[in-house]
């Protein structure tokens, strides 16, 4: 049902979700209704009449759409208790952390000399930080790889993308002391549908004087927080002359301009602090023009994990859309880890475009049954589709060798898997089970996740102390025999494949189709 509560004329279509205003029966109505679901209150389209009619689609899309919904209303009701139980987990790991453990605290509570953690601080951990505690770069195995450039920019990405989820003073005394890189700043930019700061990123500098290398990470998804669950499952987009059919949600945390679209220059991006942050897509734009200004030879790339990755490959798309041929003549790359789909085939087509004009590398990687980048949903009525250099690996830590073929890009496994699931990945052109709802493979991804259990008893044994998983990430192990999309999506599996995984490319995936 039109809206007219926002001006949208800078999209030549769109289509956007209110899953807080459909009922049970509007739930039902998406499975065996005949009714045009565009003339819903809970869907907003431009044209009512023509779009989502869904007795033209067959029960599997509409499952599809209703799934959509039923998990964001579900995120919805969850909100606040799951935030409270976020913030309480995460208070209680890092009151247990600075007194050095369950049994020190008891002791140190005992004598009245418990230690409090400071939120601000920097020995304050998120909950992705507890889950995996490095902090050390590793660049072991550079020198053993031809691409090692590549290599170089993808060990420091992860590692930054990981350092994203915390907060100033960790990033901030991990970048300068631990990495010897030089840390530019961390910021809270603003949303302008949500009227508050929902974005957060850093950037750093891979040294302080003649830098060659300028990184800037977003964050990604917060573990208990529902609005970055429910872009992730949201199918809403606009659809924006010249580049396609865009996700909504992740438009609106870059920097979306409510009403305005994506204007080339907006007015405020000089004040931005706690009281007036800017959007995120402004200010970096700026800042990233500065620091490249005073160094002629340094290159920048975005990254990230999850949500954050989308973000990271929307930021150069509006960079294109805007014309800063200077800029990305600039950017060394992309290096997106678990990231969900951003928007449909004439967006694909769009960046694909982009890329090889600027001749920009794009790597997309994906671990196991990581649930995330099989979201928002890839199927004809909704169209959102992956790009880029998909890295594959398996639970063995594994890559999949890439083959570009009729243009996409096909996973082979090793030769010990079975010639069937081969198929069937030559079928879907990505990873295996694109939209991660296939019954048929709930029972392997479980068995999957056993061995992942078992995976963590063996991995110190034969790589070292480093790879030694803690009491929080074997609890999210057990969990995963349950749900086995969400263990799969830490950054932990990430970062251990950046650096046990063979990287190497094959030649014919080198660039993009």
């Amino acid at each position: 049902m039109a809206s007219s509560s926002c001006n949208k004329s800078f999209c030549s279509n769109y289509m956007l979700l209110k899953p807080e205003e459909c009922s049970v029966s509007d739930l039902a109505r998406i499975l065996f209704s005949s009714k045009n679901l565009g003339q819903k209150e809970f869907v907003d389209v431009d044209t009512p009449n023509e779009e989502l009619n869904m007795t033209k689609e067959p029960l599997s899309r509409r499952w599809v759409f209703f799934i959509s919904i039923l998990v964001q209303k579900l995120l919805i009701k969850i909100a606040k208790p799951l935030a409270g139980f976020g913030n309480t987990i995460e208070y209680w790991l890092n009151l247990q952390n600075v007194n050095g453990g369950f049994f020190r605290l008891i002791f140190n509570s005992l004598r009245g000399r418990a230690v409090v953690p400071d939120k601000e601080s920097a020995a304050y951990l998120s909950f992705i930080g507890n889950l995996d505690k490095r902090v050390e770069l590793d660049f072991s195995k550079i020198v053993e790889e031809v691409e090692g450039r590549r290599r170089y920019d993808e060990a420091i990405s992860i590692m930054a993308a990981k350092a994203a989820y915390e907060n100033k003073a960790w990033i901030e005394t991990t970048v300068n002391q631990h990495w010897k890189m030089d840390f530019v700043g961390s910021f809270d930019f603003w949303n302008d549908y949500q009227q508050k700061a929902t974005t957060q990123a850093f950037v750093l500098q891979d040294k302080n004087v003649d830098p060659q290398l300028i990184v800037v990470a977003f964050r990604g998804t917060e573990f208990f927080n529902s609005d970055d669950w429910i872009s992730d499952f949201n199918l809403s987009w606009y659809d924006i002359p010249g580049m396609g059919k865009v996700h909504a949600g992740f438009m609106k945390a870059l920097g979306l301009q409510k009403s305005l679209g994506w204007p080339k220059e907006i007015e405020h991006t000089d004040t931005h602090n706690i009281n007036h942050p800017s959007p995120a897509y402004y200010f970096l734009r700026k800042l990233l023009k500065q620091l490249l200004e005073k160094n002629e030879n340094a290159k920048f790339v975005v990254t990230d994990h999850s949500l954050g990755g989308a973000l990271a490959i929307l930021f150069p798309a509006i960079l294109a859309f805007h014309e800063e041929s200077w800029l990305l003549k600039r950017l060394g790359g992309v290096y997106t880890f678990g990231q969900p789909r951003v928007g449909d085939e004439n967006f694909v087509e769009y960046m694909k475009d982009q890329l090889a004009k600027y001749e920009v590398p794009y790597y997309r990687v994906v671990y196991s049954n990581d649930m995330v980048p099989r979201l928002p949903y890839d199927n004809l009525t909704f169209m959102f589709k992956h790009f880029g250099t998909c890295i594959y690996y398996n639970s063995l830590y594994k890559k999949q060798v890439i083959i570009n073929y009729s243009d996409l890009s096909i996973l082979f496994y090793p030769e010990s898997c079975i010639k069937l699931f081969i198929i069937l990945l030559q079928i879907l052109g990505e990873e295996p089970d694109k939209n991660g709802l296939a019954l048929l493979l709930f029972l392997p991804k479980m068995l999957n996740a056993g061995w992942e259990l078992i995976r963590s008893c063996i991995l110190p044994c034969v790589n070292g102390w480093k790879y030694q998983e803690g009491g929080l990430l074997l609890f999210m192990r057990v969990v995963g025999l349950l749900l086995p999309g969400i263990p799969a999506h830490c950054p932990q599996d990430y970062v251990n494949a950046s650096r046990l995984g063979s990287l190497k490319t094959s030649q014919s995936s080198k660039r993009l189709a």
